[in-house]
């Protein structure tokens, strides 16, 4: 609500991140939200539901992600009829950040049979109090705990066809546009968590003494250090390039969203790896932060599109 840059954006996600890289996650995907309202709802949706998710007094989750569509999101199953002045939706996702706990959803489903997988999306926001609408149990993960992540279910729910993000059909470009700038937001989540480790295992070294010296004095360890930081280093200009790009309108944008995400959250989390490595059997303890911050680095290069749906779109922009 306050006009900021995507670029400005990743800054403030990789800051939060160093903090608390699940909490920092949910964030950015409902500041997606938030955008994907702003940019495709209609003016008397925005006046009615923005200012309170713009604010964080009320929190929403992204519903794209089904059972058998996962890489494949224009395969999904999950429909939408017209029945008058309303949608009747019927249909699960899976895996949705926030479910159960988010006060709105922003559903794709499909709305047109007839014409192809993609053509016939249409984005639906949905409040968590429509009748027929339920949540399944909490998923034990193994990272990404200070947040719920649940399947949501749709057995004949109905809004208003006002409620329809963007035209009628246009879900699937709305859909994609809104991850890139998700897919940015999550390679710079990985930034500030390897930034986090990278420094706590520095110091950590510097303190810790073998054979009589520092162990971060040990001239393998000062290499270590020194690729840990240009792969954080790296990976921080590659997020922002992506970021002014997006700001900018590049036609380069999707490609370079997806750049940033593969080269990213690969590279951070093998810095957080090496860093609790660097703490020997201590960062194997829950007594320490690093391992957290592994478990919670590990699904970002799942989410927001897998890192090989990365590959393809970026093999697809040379």
């Amino acid at each position: 609500g306050v006009g900021a840059t995507r670029a400005d954006a990743a800054v403030v996600f990789e800051t939060l991140a160093r903090a608390d890289i699940s909490v920092t996650a949910y964030l950015t995907i409902h500041n997606m939200n938030c955008g994907l309202l702003a940019k495709f709802g209609s003016e008397a949706l925005c006046e009615q539901y923005l200012p309170d998710l713009a604010s964080l007094e009320a929190l929403s989750s992204y519903c794209l992600t089904e059972p058998g569509s996962g890489s494949d999101a224009a395969s999904l199953r999950t429909t939408a009829r017209v029945d008058g002045d309303d949608l009747v939706i019927d249909g699960a996702k899976t895996f949705i950040s926030g479910a159960g706990s988010a006060d709105f959803y922003f559903v794709m489903a499909r709305t047109d049979a007839s014409v192809s997988k993609a053509k016939g999306i249409t984005c639906i926001l949905v409040p968590k109090d429509a009748a027929g609408l339920s949540f399944g149990k909490a998923e034990e993960k193994m990272g990404w705990n200070a947040q719920p992540t649940r399947a949501v279910s749709f057995d004949g729910v109905r809004v208003p066809v006002t409620n329809i993000v963007g035209e009628f059909g246009q879900g699937f470009p709305i859909a994609m546009t809104a991850l890139d700038g998700g897919r940015i937001n999550i390679a710079a989540c990985s930034v500030g968590g390897a930034s986090f480790c990278l420094d706590y295992a520095r110091e950590y070294m510097d303190s810790r003494e073998q054979f009589g010296a520092p162990v971060g004095s040990f001239q393998y360890n000062q290499f270590r250090f020194a690729e840990m930081a240009t792969d954080v280093h790296a990976s921080r200009l590659c997020v922002r390039a992506a970021a002014n790009a997006l700001d900018e309108g590049s036609s380069t944008a999707t490609r370079d969203a997806a750049m940033a995400k593969l080269f990213a959250t690969e590279r951070c989390y093998d810095v957080a790896n090496r860093a609790l490595q660097c703490l020997g059997g201590y960062g194997y303890l829950r007594e320490y932060p690093v391992e957290r911050y592994v478990r919670d680095l590990r699904v970002h290069t799942i989410l927001e599109g897998t890192n090989e749906v990365m590959r393809q779109i970026i093999s697809k922009r040379m």
